[in-house]
């Protein structure tokens, strides 16, 4: 059943001052029922062109996004061998009836940052 809720995120990459285009993201839902829900890249604006979990598809849950930023560093010529961080785990809880949850990923080679955005 269509809810109101649904999931989009973004990438900074902080130690460059831009977007991170080019990272791959996983959205997982953890429970209930876990499973792998969708693989993407994001785009030049450090987008994911569409929600990773819209609002037809929205089921209440707990979830985690999966940021693969080492290979994105080492890219760059930015990540130490093997990278200090590689895959970047996000657990967010997603209740039904709240909106737009959006979690952005600020982002170094050395460290991160989210919050609940709009």
């Amino acid at each position: 059943m269509p809810d109101d809720s649904y999931l989009s995120t973004h990438v900074l990459d902080t130690a460059q001052g831009r977007p991170g285009a080019g990272i791959a993201v996983e959205l997982h839902r953890l429970a209930p029922e876990p499973g792998l829900i969708r693989r993407t890249v994001t785009n030049a604006d450090g987008r994911v062109a569409d929600p990773l979990l819209p609002e037809a598809a929205f089921i209440p849950g707990t979830y985690e996004l999966r940021f693969h930023v080492g290979a994105y560093f080492a890219a760059a010529g930015l990540a130490s061998d093997p990278p200090y961080l590689d895959v970047v785990p996000v657990r967010v809880a997603l209740q039904a009836g709240q909106g737009h949850y959006h979690v952005p990923l600020l982002c170094s080679p050395f460290g991160y940052t989210t919050y609940r955005g709009s």
